[in-house]
């Protein structure tokens, strides 16, 4: 099986090289960061220190698709415009973060952007901050791949001092289309309290699917499992009845399973 698109390499764009080339001063590496402070401070001490701010961009055109008013069922034309475009914009992230020789990105934000001039044009965003070990090891993904998460520098750090590392940002969609129901259909629930099964059996259906699909990443990339997962729905410009149910993680591996965890304290003020 192949890895994920976002996991395969892609080649780095003259502007975005020109930018990391010119990030080295006098032998020394100047950086760049979206990280806050605390998360910039929290990260160092778990051995790691940012190397760049790096980001990927990809506009896509979405083909049309065809679809049955009666009948629930996946747009997969929508689907793969949704996914590819996503995870080309993190491979080119990917791809500045290898520039650097980062060993993974943290605190990965994911935006689309649309377009007035075109309707069936969109943009996918991806943005994060490069980090490397200050240990000498390499953290990389067994693949040879910088890691990507989308979890918080705070985050980063929890997962680090209990022996985890974050492996890839992983991602599943599903663009699907929920029928219409008929007059019939309509005029017997007319005043009733009842449930509206074949709604709920479509959207049921198509969160699986983007679920299993955010799954499948996360075994491709070797990981144990998947952390921080979120499902949203969006209506985009499809319509009332066609929705993307989204699903997006950080998959994780336990590197240091003898690790002791770090058990919090409590520091109380004394009075002066």
């Amino acid at each position: 099986m192949s890895a994920p698109l976002s996991q395969q390499q892609q080649p780095l764009p003259p502007t975005a090289a020109s930018r990391i080339g010119g990030a080295s001063q006098g032998g020394k590496q100047f950086f760049t960061s979206d990280l806050s402070v605390n998360e910039f401070v929290v990260t160092t001490q778990t051995g790691f220190e940012p190397v760049g701010l790096v980001m990927g961009s990809c506009f896509y055109h979405v083909g049309i698709q065809p679809s049955r008013w009666s009948v629930s069922q996946e747009l997969t034309v929508l689907s793969q415009a949704m996914y590819r475009c996503r995870e080309l914009a993190m491979a080119r992230m990917e791809a500045e973060a290898e520039a650097l020789g980062a060993d993974g990105v943290i605190g990965v934000r994911l935006r689309s952007a649309g377009y007035a001039f075109a309707g069936d044009v969109l943009e996918f965003i991806a943005v994060g901050t490069a980090v490397k070990a200050t240990d000498g090891r390499s953290y990389r993904t067994p693949a040879g791949r910088p890691f990507t998460s989308h979890l918080s520098g705070q985050d980063f750090w929890t997962l680090w001092h209990h022996g985890w590392i974050p492996r890839a940002m992983v991602l599943g969609t599903c663009v699907y289309h929920i029928a219409h129901m008929s007059f019939r259909q309509m005029l017997s629930q007319l005043g009733q309290n009842t449930e509206l099964t074949l709604f709920s059996q479509a959207a049921y259906d198509a969160r699986e699917l983007a679920m299993t699909r955010m799954q499948y990443e996360g075994q491709q990339v070797g990981a144990d499992g998947v952390v921080g997962v979120t499902v949203t729905e969006s209506a985009w410009e499809w319509g009332e009845h066609a929705l993307e149910f989204f699903a997006l993680g950080t998959a994780v591996q336990r590197l240091r399973p003898d690790v002791e965890p770090v058990v919090p304290t409590l520091t109380m003020p004394l009075d002066g």
